[in-house]
């Protein structure tokens, strides 16, 4: 898949990368967007649920190797293994979400929902003031990041090196950063705008970024682990804690604070240690079945180039 989508940005494509969570150096997918072509893992659990039928052709790569007896057994065991690591990693994440909303709660009980609110508002009649876009809204679900083996991964800097205005969104668990996303992201549809709407990894109902490229906008959540600084003239930051949170918070239930915020910490530091671990097997897994060969990938290869060639000839 990265040479087939090489060779397509040379000529000149835009690709989009569907990245894999469980290895850094692989990539599960890619999408032509300007071609509207998209190329998946289909071995990914359960993934083909979420595509149509309709224009879906599966290109099936079936492993030609005979596997030893002794090596069958290995296999076996490996994808055990790697099963029980991953939900080991699952199990321990879902603590650390439980000490992070122990953490939201604090500041959701000190929170100013009047300010919370107005400052959502002058943001979305900044954004879009009286204007309309005269079309229906295109809205595309993304993820914003993963935890991988190597901690946590983010591209936000990629998404955003074309976006003139920047909105950084500081602030704590709980602090109305969300809410205020989704309410951007909904006024943007109703009005017609195309909406790129990033979710939180660790909890999918939590937004993390909104991205308007039609308005040259991008705001998201700044805060750890995806923390980055201002850097052009442009950037801007929106501070949550200051806004909406009352003051002293911090202060007056630091020894609270403190002991959650360890155990959120400690936890996600547990449940990564558990994925770089299920990382090591499959890397193990990997070599035993010895897929890369090359003949068969120069077939594929060809096979799928020619495919998106005919295609692309067609449209």
């Amino acid at each position: 898949m990265k040479t087939i989508s090489e060779s397509l940005l040379s000529a000149g494509h835009s690709i989009e990368y569907l990245h894999c969570p469980s290895n850094n150096d692989w990539i599960e997918g890619f999408i032509v967007s300007d071609a509207r072509i998209g190329i998946i893992d289909d071995a990914v659990p359960e993934i083909r649920k979420h595509i149509s039928d309709e224009n879906l052709q599966v290109i099936v790569l079936e492993n030609e190797m005979k596997i030893h007896s002794a090596n069958r057994d290995a296999i076996g065991q490996l994808n055990a293994d790697i099963s029980s690591k991953f939900q080991e990693a699952y199990g321990t994440f879902a603590a650390s979400l439980k000490a992070h909303d122990e953490i939201e709660d604090i500041y959701i009980a000190n929170m100013d929902f009047t300010k919370a609110n107005q400052l959502s508002n002058d943001l979305i009649e900044l954004f879009f003031g009286e204007e309309k876009a005269d079309k229906p809204s295109n809205v595309k679900h993304r993820f914003l990041g993963a935890a991988t083996p190597d901690g946590a991964v983010d591209f936000i800097q990629n998404l955003t090196e074309d976006i003139g205005k920047r909105y950084f969104i500081k602030g704590r668990a709980g602090s109305g950063k969300s809410t205020m996303l989704k309410k951007i992201a909904a006024a943007g549809e109703k009005k017609g705008y195309d909406v790129e709407i990033y979710h939180c990894g660790f909890d999918p109902n939590s937004l993390d970024m909104v991205i308007l490229r039609e308005k040259g906008i991008a705001i998201f959540d700044s805060t750890a682990p995806h923390e980055y600084e201002p850097e052009r003239e442009t950037d801007e930051i929106i501070d949550m804690y200051q806004t909406c949170i009352t003051p002293g918070t911090d202060e007056k239930f630091a020894s609270e604070i403190n002991r959650t915020t360890k155990a959120y910490k400690d936890k996600m530091k547990e449940a990564i240690t558990y994925l770089s671990e299920a990382k090591e097997l499959i890397d193990q897994l990997e070599e035993i079945k010895g897929e890369k060969n090359s003949s068969r990938f120069i077939d594929l290869y060809e096979l799928i180039a020619g495919e998106i060639k005919l295609y692309l000839n067609h449209s």
